[in-house]
């Protein structure tokens, strides 16, 4: 069987985000300096920084302005953070910020448990930040969460992802995220949908952001880049989740997709030993141990000694 194996890849780590945010203890704003200090030299594309959301809902991430305005920026490197409504725009503007990510669920059950409203007034809310964005010659993200399928609702229809695709693609956005939020994903559904997207919307640069809450982020991130997909989210040591999938593992881990595609001869433009060596800090730092299974084997290449 013959591969579809693009020339290079864009990885963009979530994990001073998405992955601090679940953190249950307060990660001091210094340490996540440090952490998205050593990210940057690792060659990601793109680092998610921390999120612009209140205070109040997200405290884990109440020190956005600190660590926006302190962290040592990498030339070459977009630094992007979560921004929910003009307020948190407003914030990060200020910040100077390369980017902008904005997040609702296709699904409307989760959009309703997960931002507290329905997709319609979502929708009205981010498009005000993209006109605030578009005003400041900043660049939009949109991530798509539940594009999969939704733990509560079951499976989405595709056509609906493509509509809510559409209707961002409307409004001047330059990238879109397709989110496996709960990773209910399977390949054969990533190829498709990743395959439709790309054909649909070849003016979008499309992310595919999948979590390993069944064992699939690393299969399915094979199958988008099958399908033509050249950018992916991943967090550090696995970090993240979802409080809707119960007892789930995080995110699809860096490192882990790094060390596949690298072993494939892709190109991800990343140092995998500079990302390990951040990564092996993970466990001291939050106090228990991370999902990433690279950083527990070792890389493949590694050799030991005979048993004789």
């Amino acid at each position: 069987m013959t591969m579809r194996t693009p020339e290079r890849l864009y990885i963009n780590d979530v994990a001073p985000r998405d992955g601090f945010q679940n953190e249950s203890t307060f990660i001091p704003t210094e340490q996540k300096i440090a952490i998205i200090n050593q990210l940057s030299r690792c060659g990601l594309a793109k680092i998610e920084a921390t999120s612009f959301t209140s205070p109040r809902a997200i405290p884990a991430l109440a020190d956005a302005e600190a660590v926006m305005h302190q962290i040592d920026r990498a030339p070459g490197v977009v630094y992007t953070a979560l921004v929910p409504n003009v307020r948190g725009a407003e914030r990060a503007l200020e910040c100077a910020l390369d980017e902008l990510n904005v997040v609702m669920s296709v699904s409307e059950t989760h959009n309703q448990a997960n931002l507290r409203m329905p997709r319609e007034k979502s929708f009205a809310q981010l498009s005000d930040v993209i006109a605030m964005a578009a005003a400041h010659k900043a660049p939009v993200n949109v991530s798509l969460s539940t594009v999969f399928g939704c733990p509560m609702e079951g499976p989405i229809a595709e056509d609906d992802v493509y509509a809510w695709m559409d209707r961002y693609a409307a409004l001047g956005v330059g990238g879109i995220t397709l989110c496996d939020t709960t990773g209910m994903a399977n390949p054969a559904q990533v190829a498709r949908i990743a395959g439709a997207a790309i054909a649909r919307f070849p003016g979008l640069d499309i992310t595919l952001h999948f979590h390993n809450t069944r064992g699939m982020a690393l299969a399915n991130a094979l199958a988008a880049i099958e399908a033509g997909i050249v950018r992916f989210d991943a967090s550090l040591g696995g970090l993240g989740g979802c409080p809707y999938a119960p007892g789930a593992t995080g995110n699809a881990c860096t490192e882990d997709l790094v060390h596949m595609f690298e072993q494939m001869g892709i190109d991800t433009g990343v140092d995998l030993q500079a990302l390990l060596a951040v990564a092996g800090q993970l466990p001291a730092v939050l106090g228990h141990d991370v999902p990433s299974q690279v950083l527990k084997a070792g890389t493949s290449d590694r050799r030991y000694p005979a048993p004789f």
